[in-house]
Formats: structure tokens, C-alpha cells, sequence
């Protein structure tokens, strides 16, 4: 029997006042419903922010290493039921288990990351120019938090957004995707397990454009953290402009690997294949084109064909399967439009190019992966986002029109390059305008102790994750303080 996923509100789970509920699937599998989830009205939502705007008064107060404590407590909570809610990621997203598995890690990392934050969150203590006076600077809470996630990474990103909020004192209203909202519920019961009080962390449901929207702009909202597609950030952006709020958008990509005449083709290979088809490649960071030196492009296709036709669709959960279904049947539409756009475009299927819905594949949403040949860096497939298994081989003559190739799109999220001559990695690591770039490695694999997010079309506002320029700042503000022990009016900047 499908669970029921309530509101959280206050501290107590609670239906819809508009009493309307829909459905999470399981894209392997669409006879299988994994919720029934309530549909949050825009007095739900109304309710949620009051009752983070209330708690906030207390929860700024608690000291920050008490903060840390309980979300340590959520990390250890997390591994001791990794494998079960790796489960229900792969169930309910449709990503083979041991990227459901890895997609809970990633939680636990970053849980464990900002719990050590609560005995950090530095400032600074300088020198006054002035005698007995001393000067600090140091980070306060920004209030009340909307919290906006995807479906592809549907407890990785909440956590990304959720701990880094908390332990630095805000109170939070989370949005997960429609599509994901039973891992969502997890890891706020968690949070609450850990000790998280009521009215510090409450979650709403429901379509981004309805609930993620009201919720966003919400006045008594501080603070936007949303990631998904760029015209939906941009529009959020837009809307929040003038309004005071802090906003943070990590948007789309469109993101590259370089190949280059010396690289080890057999590595690139392996790197093309888990960026290119990796979680089915819904992933912002997925590797949808491969821009390869001329002198090896024959040699690298007739590789990387071999390896991708190799590839086993099928439910994650399941041992033999290398690569799930697509979230939705309208992403697999887009998806399939897209292969017709490159076929129309001239573009050359090398594999794939279609739905695969046979045997036990044949209750999801699942299309072959899929390799275009011949591409040129203007066709609509090497410039849009595609958010699919289907990936675009370029030509390029020498590292400068690769890099230019890699360059010349709206995005700026991730690129890659795999050569053995460090010089060559050295110019691409400074010309590649990508927030991201790895050498000898594939677009995927971001570690939480480093800002994650990318330029141009990418992301707008503040980082992701961890270190300097990370979600800290998007969670905190600065405040400098100056104390005077001197016991008489000093003036600074003014001659004696």
C-alpha cells in the first residue's frame, strides 16, 4: 500500500486544508505508486512560514555547536538507514542503487561537514587603529529560509540546502520536487529525530509553479535557495529582485569533456560513459558532449559506441542494470523530441535514438542511451540542455577550438579535459569559463568541502556546499562590531 506524506508543519504532520493529494510514481516501474502526497494550499504555506518566522526567535539562540550536535546526530541516523532510504531514492527517482546509495552518502557528508561547521562559523578579529578598541566581524542568521529542490538528487541537494541553513541559525520551509516528496519526508523525520524542535524545519508540497512560487515569495521568506532548470531560477530572480531576499539559484548545464590527442582513450572513454548516461544523465553536471582532437575522433567514437551499447536498461534496484528510466514520462518526451531535433538537425545516431520498452522495461520510461555523430557546436543538441542519456560527439583541430566549443554555450556549469600534457592542462584549467573543471576526470564527482556552482546561465547568487564562498554565505550575514574600552570618545580617521 502506497504511504501517506502529510505536511510537516509545526512540528506535527498534517493534511492539506484544501484536502487534495497526488501521486509519486516509480518510473521503472509505473504500477507501482510509492505516495500519496498531500497537496499543500497556499494556507499551508502561510502556516509554515509563521511557524518557522515563531521558532526563529529561539532557534537563532541556540548555540551554534549545539546546532553541530544534532545534525551529527542526523548524520549517524543517515548511516544507520543508508541502505533502506537508497532504496527509496532508486525507487522513487529511478537511479541504480549504488548512485541511490551514493546519493544518501552525499547527505551524510554534507551533514557531518556542517555539524563541524557549528564550532566554526568564523568572522574575523583585526586590529583597531585606535587604542583600547577592538574590531570583529561575525555571522548571524539570515531568518527564514525557502528551500527549493530538484527530483534527480532527492536527498543529496535537501541536505546540501537543509544543514547548511540550520546550523547557521535560520529556520527553513522545504519544497522537494512533486516527484521525489516520500525521500524528502525522510530526511526531515530524521532531522526531527535528531532533535531539530518544532517550527525550525517544516516541509510543504506541491508543483513548483504553484507552492515553490508562493512559497518564494512569501514576505515573511529572507531567503531563496532553489536549484532546477534555468528558466524557472531566472524567473524566481527576477521576481525577487527589490524584494530584500537573499536568493541562491543553481540552474542547468551543458557541460563538456575535452579529449585531446595524448589522453588515454580507454580513461575518457570511461569518463564519457559515467557522465554521459550516469543517473541517466539527469544530472546538471552530466557530460553531454565530448569534444575530441580530430586525430583521435574515429578511434574514440568506435570505443565509447561499443561501450555504450553495452549498457543494460533496466530497474535500478536490480544488480545487472546499468542505467534506470527517465524520472517522468514528459522528460521522456522531451528527451525523445530532442533525439528527433538532432536527427532533423543531420546530426548521426551512432547508438541508441529510442524508447526501449521491452521485458521488464516495459512499465517505465526508459530510452536507449543514445550518441550523436557529426554534430556541429551550433545544432540546437550541443547547445540546449537535454537532462537525458543522449550524448554529442564534436570534432576540434587543437585545444584552443575545443575550448572555444566548450565555451560557446549559455552554461557554465562543468567542463572536463583528459590529456597527459600538464601544459595543456594548465591553459584549460584558466580558459575554461565553467565554475567546475576536472583533469583525467569525468564532469561528475563534486566533494562537499568546496563551493559547487557555475557561471553564465549556471547559477545566479551564492554557492552550494562547503568552503569559502559555500552556502555559509548564502545562510549568514555579516555583522562588525567595534568595542570602545577606552572610556572616552575616540574619533577615527581624524587627525589630531
Amino acid at each position: 500500500m502506497a504511504e501517506i506524506i502529510k505536511n510537516l508543519i509545526n512540528g506535527k504532520w498534517q493534511e492539506s486544508s484544501a484536502k487534495e493529494t497526488f501521486e509519486s510514481i516509480n518510473p521503472a516501474d509505473t504500477a507501482d505508486v510509492v505516495g500519496i502526497i498531500t497537496k499543500s494550499a497556499k494556507e499551508d504555506v502561510d502556516k509554515a512560514v509563521a511557524a518557522a518566522r515563531e521558532a526563529f526567535k529561539t532557534w537563532r539562540l541556540v548555540p551554534a555547536p549545539k546546532r553541530g550536535e544534532m545534525l551529527f546526530k542526523a548524520a549517524e541516523l543517515l548511516i544507520k538507514k543508508k541502505q533502506g532510504l537508497g532504496e527509496l531514492v532508486t525507487r522513487e527517482m529511478g537511479k541504480v542503487l549504488p548512485e541511490g546509495l551514493g546519493d544518501v552518502q552525499e547527505a551524510i557528508d554534507i551533514a557531518y561537514y556542517m555539524a563541524g561547521e557549528g564550532r566554526r562559523l568564523s568572522g574575523e578579529t583585526v586590529p583597531s587603529e585606535l587604542p583600547d578598541k577592538d574590531c570583529k566581524s561575525i555571522r548571524v542568521p539570515v531568518g527564514v529560509c525557502a528551500l527549493i529542490t530538484p527530483w534527480n538528487f532527492p536527498t543529496a541537494i535537501p541536505a546540501w540546502k537543509i544543514m547548511p541553513a540550520l546550523v547557521s541559525g535560520n529556520t527553513v520551509v522545504f519544497k522537494p520536487s512533486s516527484y521525489t516528496a516520500v525521500c524528502a519526508a525522510r530526511i526531515v523525520e530524521i532531522l526531527h529525530e535528531a532533535g531539530i524542535p518544532a517550527g525550525v524545519l517544516n516541509l510543504v508540497h506541491g508543483r513548483g509553479e504553484d507552492t515553490g512560487e508562493y512559497l518564494a515569495m512569501h514576505p515573511d521568506i529572507d531567503a531563496i535557495s532553489f536549484t532546477g532548470s534555468t528558466a524557472v531560477g531566472e524567473r524566481l530572480a527576477g521576481k525577487a529582485a527589490g524584494t530584500g531576499k537573499k536568493v541562491s539559484c543553481e540552474m542547468g548545464g551543458k557541460n563538456a569533456i575535452i579529449v585531446m590527442d595524448d589522453a588515454n582513450l580507454d580513461l575518457a572513454v570511461e569518463g564519457a560513459i559515467w557522465g554521459g548516461f550516469g543517473t541517466t544523465g539527469q544530472r546538471c553536471t552530466a557530460a553531454s558532449r565530448v569534444v575530441v582532437h580530430e586525430s583521435v575522433y574515429d578511434k574514440f567514437l568506435d570505443i565509447f559506441k561499443n561501450a555504450a551499447s553495452k549498457l543494460k536498461l533496466g530497474n535500478g534496484l536490480l544488480k545487472t542494470t546499468d542505467v534506470g528510466p527517465l524520472v517522468n514520462e514528459a522528460q521522456m518526451k522531451k528527451v525523445l523530441d530532442y533525439i528527433k531535433i538532432g536527427k532533423d538537425e543531420d546530426a548521426t545516431v551512432v547508438t541508441g535514438g529510442k524508447a526501449y520498452r521491452e521485458g521488464d522495461c516495459a512499465k517505465g520510461y526508459f530510452i536507449e542511451p543514445t550518441i550523436f555523430a557529426d554534430v556541429k557546436p551550433s545544432m540546437r543538441i550541443a547547445q540546449e540542455e537535454i537532462f537525458g542519456p543522449v550524448v554529442c560527439v564534436i570534432k576540434a583541430k587543437n585545444l584552443e577550438e575545443a575550448i572555444n566549443i566548450v565555451n560557446g554555450t549559455k552554461y557554465g556549469l562543468v567542463a572536463s579535459i583528459y590529456t597527459q600534457d600538464v601544459n595543456k592542462s594548465a591553459v584549460a584549467e584558466r580558459e575554461l569559463d565553467t565554475g567546475i573543471v576536472y583533469i583525467n576526470a569525468s564532469t561528475i564527482g563534486a566533494e562537499v568541502q568546496l563551493p559547487f556552482g557555475g557561471t553564465k546561465k549556471s547559477g545566479f547568487g551564492y554557492k552550494e556546499a562547503g568552503g569559502r564562498g559555500g552556502a555559509l554565505d548564502m545562510f549568514t550575514k555579516w555583522k562588525v562590531i567595534y568595542r570602545d574600552f577606552s572610556g572616552k570618545l575616540q574619533k577615527a580617521q581624524i587627525d589630531k
